[in-house]
């Protein structure tokens, strides 16, 4: 009995523009065994004659996937690009097969043939899959000297990113133009941002990206400058924005819930604090809403999800099982009797909640509930220097009272 005899049905084998040059023996066997091979076109273009059936992946990859298992119990091979399971298709399609199902046998992905012609220390760079996301996610990215690896659609998207670097003040940036690695037509080549780009980059593209430029860096602690943050005046300013993000405390992968979001930097700053962190910003004026979407598009977290509405519909919405429950809570608007004792029905335990407050009818509101049910609370009071005739003096801004507690 050989190896085949026991293996998964179904082999996610990594193809490159080499095509069979540098496949294992296991790849190759497997290729060499197939009843039927699946691949988009241009990984089929390279393939070798075989004696299994070929069939061409459609556009979008999704309508592929009931084909793919109406084939369940054949030898099937799908060719997928270099590493499947890094930003490839290995971990979509895992969700819709037991793991007996299925193996994997990679080739070098498209991060390791470029940093191995670039020379960059592979784990010292930021690797970014943006063939069908925003390219602004790349804005959080841009500090000064940093390595990024940005696998690209196209050429056009190329040049997209080169517009975007230079409206954004990074233009001084090296771009290296790494085109169809590891085939007989790979091409490298190295420009500014700012300058003018070929006109023939081909596909597959990926762009190694040398930061440089004059343009301000995100920093990586809370609290950004209010000025990247486009508002009407709602907004938690810089510092008890930094405070409430820590008493918010993020952790990867969890779920905000930003309640009265106003310009949404709360909940934009929760995102940037991890890229597998999800955030609910619920809102009920639309043009603030919209506002809220635009800061976060700009600052490269676009998955931000905008509800417009009262906060109360959504949380009885959200008692339907319309929304996933949160693992923390802020509220920045809309506070009220109601809106507490409705989240405290329905949050489950556990869930973090922070509350600031500015009224004095909110004031001691947060203060009754902090009596009855436990937590912190702060009163946050902030000055800065400002003139006073030929002098300076400290403008007072309006206090803040923060209530932190655990559901």
């Amino acid at each position: 009995m050989t190896d085949l005899d026991d293996a998964p049905w179904l082999t996610l084998l990594g193809w490159g523009e080499g095509g069979t040059e540098g496949l294992t023996a296991a790849s190759r066997q497997a290729l060499e065994a197939a009843e039927l091979v699946f691949g988009a076109r241009r990984h089929l273009r390279l393939l070798p004659p075989l004696a299994a059936e070929v069939r061409e992946w459609p556009v979008p990859f999704v309508e592929g996937i009931p084909r793919l298992l109406a084939e369940r119990g054949r030898r099937v091979v799908m060719l997928v690009s270099g590493d499947p399971f890094w930003f490839g298709a290995g971990a979509t399609l895992a969700r819709h097969l037991p793991a007996a199902e299925w193996r994997a046998l990679p080739t070098p992905s498209t991060f390791s043939l470029a940093a191995s012609r670039l020379g960059w220390s592979l784990e010292a760079c930021t690797c970014l899959g943006l063939h069908a996301k925003p390219l602004t996610r790349i804005r959080p990215y841009l500090q000064q000297n940093r390595h990024v690896l940005v696998l690209l659609r196209d050429g056009d998207a190329v040049h997209e990113l080169a517009d975007l670097l230079a409206q954004l003040g990074f233009g001084a940036s090296r771009l290296h133009l790494l085109e169809a690695l590891g085939g007989e037509d790979e091409c490298i080549r190295s420009v500014r941002a700012g300058a003018g780009l070929p006109s023939d980059i081909a596909h597959p593209v990926a762009v190694g990206l040398e930061v440089a430029g004059e343009g301000p860096a995100l920093p990586l602690t809370p609290g950004l400058p209010d000025a990247l943050f486009e508002h009407d005046g709602q907004l938690t300013k810089q510092a008890v924005r930094a405070m409430t993000l820590s008493a918010l405390a993020p952790r990867a992968g969890e779920r905000l819930w930003d309640i009265g979001a106003g310009s949404g930097s709360i909940a934009i700053e929760w995102l940037l604090v991890h890229p597998e962190n999800k955030a609910v910003a619920f809102e009920c004026h639309a043009e603030r809403a919209v506002r809220a979407r635009r800061n976060a598009d700009n600052l490269g977290v676009d998955w931000l999800e905008v509800v417009e509405g009262d906060a109360l519909d959504v949380l009885e919405n959200q008692a339907q099982g319309d929304l996933p429950p949160p693992d923390a809570v802020f509220i920045g608007g809309g506070l009220s009797e109601a809106l507490l004792e409705a989240l405290w029905q329905r949050l489950p335990p556990g869930v973090r909640l922070v509350a600031n407050a500015v009224t004095l009818e909110s004031e001691a509101l947060l203060s009754e509930w902090q009596r009855r049910a436990g937590g912190e609370l702060l009163r946050i009071e902030l000055a800065s220097a400002a003139p006073l005739g030929n002098r300076r003096g400290w403008k007072a801004s309006y206090p803040i009272v923060q209530w932190r507690v655990t559901r």
